[in-house]
């Protein structure tokens, strides 16, 4: 991979980044607790080591029938979701791109909310999209393992750090505010037997 850097002399210089040595392993395992915290692991985010996982995504997603209001069910605690109620509204864009609303109730009673845009990264897997939020930020995978479009989601992503750990991050959205045990658990099952069983069980929201 080749990273571009612009200089505060406006050159630009090329950096080839290489995966770190079997020498540097220890000592970068031993920064694992630090980043860790950076990263919001205190709050029981899903760390894992190597890198991120390629599990099976729903086949055949039509990204058109997924548009419209989704509530958030059960996630893995993630740091950048303080609040409560969160829900997030998916509409088309005039450049075919979806815009992203989300929401949230935050404790003070006010309502917190961030836009974004939702790419199809590959279209032999329409499943897998890329969101973002800020321009200065690489887009995130948004990657819907499963949905029957009208009633319930699975939407899983993962962030690869320093080729050594990967953190995850799971939701299972609704249509509606609840969802019936059930498919809850139906959910839980495929996530399992998506090779994600390392994952521990969704806290309610």
């Amino acid at each position: 991979m080749i990273l571009r850097v612009e200089t505060a002399f406006t050159s630009i210089k090329k950096v080839r980044l290489q995966p770190p040595s079997p020498k540097m392993v220890p000592a970068l395992l031993l920064l694992l607790p630090a980043l860790a915290g950076l990263f919001g692991a205190a709050e029981g985010q899903a760390f894992h080591l190597g890198k991120c996982p390629n599990p099976p995504v729903q086949e055949n997603f039509d990204v058109n029938k997924y548009l419209g209001r989704w509530y958030e069910i059960e996630k893995i605690p993630v740091s950048f979701e303080k609040g409560s109620c969160i829900q997030a509204n998916y509409s088309l864009k005039e450049n075919g791109n979806v815009k992203v609303i989300n929401k949230e109730l935050r404790a003070d009673g006010t309502v917190n909310q961030i836009e974004g845009e939702a790419t199809q990264e590959n279209i032999t897997e329409p499943a897998k999209l890329g969101v973002k939020f800020f321009w200065f930020m690489p887009s995130a995978p948004y990657w819907v393992l499963a949905t029957d479009y009208e009633n319930y989601a699975l939407v899983y992503s993962c962030t690869t750090i320093i080729w050594l750990f990967h953190m995850d991050h799971v939701w299972i959205l609704g249509r509606n505010p609840y969802l019936p045990p059930e498919t809850v658990t139906y959910l839980n099952v495929i996530r399992d037997e998506s090779r994600m069983s390392c994952f521990p069980g969704l806290p309610d929201t």
